[in-house]
């Protein structure tokens, strides 16, 4: 009996819904930032090496 009201009480149990909501909520975040990121790097370093072709022009 005190297995079936264990049972029953973790079914009713929410707690870990919103944990999983949250967590699948910061994946796709991460995963659009990182979109957006990888798409930019060749932007960056193409800035990065005209600011140091400017500083030290061999």
């Amino acid at each position: 009996m005190l297995m079936l009201n264990f049972l029953k009480a973790l079914r009713r149990d929410e707690r870990g819904v919103s944990a999983l909501e949250y967590a699948i909520l910061g994946a796709v975040v991460l995963a659009a930032i990182s979109l957006a990121v990888s798409g930019l790097d060749t932007d960056i370093a193409a800035a990065f090496t005209g600011i140091g072709d400017a500083i030290n022009p061999d």
